[in-house]
């Protein structure tokens, strides 16, 4: 028989991450930050990616993220409607630069921490559970300058404090927490990822792996604190995941496909596991790459490890080993080649359901620990109707399927799923192309692409889709 059932506890909700929806960039002592200078427009993959350097604001761009969509002044009123569709869980970050302006500082700005303290007590008063990104991407402008970001190992105790900090102020008020935000995307968008540029001459791989290094590190550190503070918190690392497909049935297409998806079990092997890999010390040891390490790294990397694994997914990826073939998508952070198998969003993301449900395998079966869907949704664009109305049967249907394949890996597979919290679950800025008009949300946000609009919010089709699949614990699935 089809079991539709979702464990009874199941923490259903949504995502966002502050950089994308606060705004409020200058407010209540904030200071500036590398997600704040990433601009909208031709030039933003560049300034993400640290081939352009970016460190204050420039009167010839757009900068999304300084506005936002305004939840800064308007969490309450999206809260209310996070509660009508009634989240169990809600899955936001932290602007570190709110708490510490600079970052280096000793004390913490109270306006900061009031704020996210009056933002986690309103989710309370719903019966909301917050789940908290520590980092997601935030880095203090300060730190860049001063000291090159996460490749300078001062930032493992300007994050320690800061974690101190958060883990006491919010002791009963938050329990579940995610230490960096897609720690593998420091790989592929370095300054946005870990606010890493690199000095001319300096050896651009060696620079990533120390600061990869020093993120695990503090990761640990992290956990320690967190366990230490409250033995109720759940800390859990996060990967930017998606299996990979090898393009034929070639043994080299399969090696090719192996090692891609290696590529990011890397940084949880180290966070689920406790320890370097060896296929990575031989690989950066080949290179002369290996990080420095400190006495006792070893030692945290090893008796502090995660409680639970995040994700997010959106797609699955195809690679051939054949330098001749050039089929490659745009719209991808990651570079795959286009599956003729799969269709794909408008921005050439390819949708494959079943490719979340092996993903999800894989993750289980390589770690057996709790997973948490920390992002998963469909990036399109939402179009009012003369009567108000937002059809958007598109990511109905998205959302569906891939919600039946995460209840297929739970029920016929045997994996752990603890959480599901769709991304962008409100419009907000999409982290990729700074677009509004790339809409994930549940949400409509009246805004353009230009920062132009009310910022009214609207309920779009399913909003009430969502809010029945919660209601039911997911047995209405088609």
């Amino acid at each position: 028989m089809k079991n539709n059932k979702f464990p009874k506890d199941f923490l259903w909700g949504g995502a966002t991450a502050a950089n994308q929806c606060e705004g409020g960039y200058n407010e209540y002592g904030r200071g500036l930050a590398n997600v704040d200078v990433i601009p909208y427009g031709e030039d933003r993959f560049s300034v993400m990616n640290g081939t352009m350097r970016m460190l204050d604001f420039d009167d010839k761009y757009y900068y999304p993220a300084k506005e936002g969509i305004d939840m800064f002044h308007r969490f309450k009123e999206d809260i209310a409607l996070f509660a009508e569709m009634g989240f169990k869980v809600y899955r936001m970050s932290i602007g570190w630069s709110r708490i510490f302006p600079k970052g280096d500082e000793d004390k913490a700005n109270e306006e900061g921490l009031k704020f996210y303290e009056n933002i986690f007590k309103e989710c309370k008063k719903y019966g909301i559970e917050p789940l908290v990104t520590i980092t997601h991407f935030d880095c203090p402008i300060h730190l860049i300058k001063q000291y090159g970001g996460w490749k300078n190992r001062k930032l493992i105790g300007f994050y320690e404090n800061l974690c101190k900090v958060l883990f006491t102020r919010y002791k009963g008020l938050v329990k579940h927490w995610i230490t960096f935000n897609e720690i593998n995307m420091i790989l592929h968008l370095p300054f946005m990822g870990a606010g890493l540029l690199v000095d001319e001459g300096e050896n651009f791989e060696k620079a990533q792996y120390q600061a990869i290094h020093h993120e695990l590190v503090a990761s640990a550190i992290a956990t320690k604190l967190a366990h230490e503070i409250d033995p109720n918190n759940k800390v859990g690392c996060m990967i930017a995941a998606g299996t990979t497909y090898p393009n034929t049935c070639n043994p080299n297409d399969f090696w090719k496909a192996y090692k891609n998806d290696r590529e990011g079990y890397f940084f949880i092997d180290v966070q689920a596991r406790g320890y370097y890999p060896n296929y990575a010390l031989k690989e950066m040891e080949r290179k002369g790459i290996t990080p420095k390490m400190e006495e006792g790294d070893k030692g945290l990397l090893k008796k502090h490890t995660v409680d639970f694994i995040s994700l997010s997914y959106y797609n699955s990826q195809l690679t051939s080993a054949d330098s001749e073939i050039s089929k490659q998508t745009e719209g991808n952070v990651f570079p795959t080649l286009r599956n003729p198998y799969l269709e794909a969003s408008e921005w050439g993301w390819q949708i494959d359901p079943l490719g979340f449900r092996i993903t999800l395998n894989n993750l289980y079966d390589r770690y057996q620990k709790p997973l948490f869907v920390a992002e998963n949704g469909l990036g399109a664009q939402d179009v009012i109707d003369e009567n108000g109305n937002i059809n958007d049967d598109y990511r109905i249907s998205y959302l569906d399927e891939h919600i039946k394949a995460m209840r297929d890996a739970i029920n016929i597979d045997g994996v752990e799923v603890i959480g599901y919290t769709t991304w962008g679950c409100i419009d907000l800025v999409s982290a990729s192309t700074g677009e509004m008009k790339k809409r994930y949300g549940f949400i409509y946000v009246d805004k353009d692409n230009e920062g132009n609009g009310t910022l009214k919010r609207y309920k779009k089709k399913s909003f009430y889709w969502y809010k029945d699949v919660i209601k039911t614990n997911g047995e209405n699935l088609k």
